[in-house]
């Protein structure tokens, strides 16, 4: 037996971080997480995602807008693998607050990459890039050759980490990936993004709690997977003898309108009751269609999404359900 591995993931306390802390665990690996100070502080409402694996990872305080902080958790734990998933990652947001999302997004990235080549030279680094990299699309589906357009701040900031993530790659000999993901969603999505707007609402308005569930735009189609799947993909693509980019989607899409009428149909509601097209939930310039080709990750990683559209909606719902029927009403 060899030593036993370490991995660092930034953003453990998110959705693919959980997954993907679960997934390492499984497999033997000794997991550190960076998380914000605040986070330890307000374990109940910030930790919510990890708490069953709690005394199975290793937290450790520091901030992506710090510099020292994260160079000190790299020197410290000197892991094999880094997974840099932190970000400020809500689309809308990134339009009210452009400053922050993108400093926060592309300083962190560059920090993380710096510490790791300085303090841990041998160390397999993945970086979360995305399909809003993509933006106003030139080609359907997206292939690891489309040209990017970015349409938001935080497209922007993508953009940004994939062009560093390279160039450390290429510059310095770093064992360095982009995985260009496209959405992803889970009963542990965050609460702001539509899919679990939608899911969470059905569950209340079935449930009697709510009446009503106010959305933008129905039109916009995504490429929605399973975040359970995904986090594989990230520990496949560092199991490779070289580094590479690739695209993980599952070479479908559907438009917000299809996933709502999933969501209500599965409990034996009709949607357009209850549904309210609400103006200020648009953006500013809006992404229409995104629709991912993963035929390399396929090929080369022997990765295929298991769980489809519909599975996952429903999956979605009954989590959500269960929630809302749980005597403490644990929700976040």
């Amino acid at each position: 037996m060899g030593k036993m591995k370490k991995a660092l993931i930034t953003g453990i306390t998110g959705q693919d971080g959980s997954y993907l802390a679960e997934f390492l665990i499984e497999k033997g690996w000794q997991v550190h997480g960076i998380v914000r100070r605040v986070a330890l502080e307000d374990p109940e409402h910030r930790l919510w995602r990890i708490k069953h694996i709690l005394n199975k990872v290793h937290l450790h305080s520091a901030s992506l807008d710090s510099y020292p902080s994260i160079f000190n958790v790299v020197e410290k734990v000197r892991p094999d693998e880094c997974y840099h998933l932190a970000a400020q990652s809500f689309v809308s947001y990134s339009f009210e607050d452009e400053f922050s999302t993108i400093n926060t997004n592309i300083n962190g990235t560059h920090y993380v990459l710096s510490a790791v080549k300085e303090k841990a030279p041998k160390c397999k680094f993945y970086f979360a890039a995305s399909s809003e990299m993509f933006g106003h699309v030139r080609e359907t589906p997206q292939t690891e050759n489309t040209p990017f357009h970015p349409r938001s701040p935080y497209g922007i900031s993508k953009v940004a980490g994939f062009d560093l993530t390279r160039n450390y790659r290429e510059a310095y000999g770093l064992f360095a990936c982009n995985g260009i993901l496209f959405n992803h969603e889970s009963p542990r999505r965050g609460f702001e993004f539509v899919t679990r707007k939608i899911t969470s609402a059905v569950a209340k308005i079935k449930l009697g709690l709510s009446k009503e569930l106010r959305v933008g735009n129905l039109d916009a189609k995504r490429d929605w997977g399973f975040a359970g799947d995904y986090v594989r993909a990230q520990w496949l693509m560092l199991q490779q003898d070289k580094p590479d980019d690739y695209v993980v989607a599952t070479n479908e899409a559907y438009s917000v309108k299809e996933f709502l009428k999933t969501a209500f149909s599965y409990v034996g509601l009709d949607w357009k009751r209850y549904t309210t097209i609400d103006k200020q939930f648009y953006r500013p310039s809006e992404v229409h269609l995104l629709m991912g080709d993963y035929n390399k990750a396929k090929r080369k990683l022997g990765w295929r999404p298991t769980v489809k559209f519909k599975e996952l909606v429903k999956m979605m719902v009954d989590a959500d359900l269960k929630i809302l029927q749980e005597p403490k009403n644990a929700k976040q």
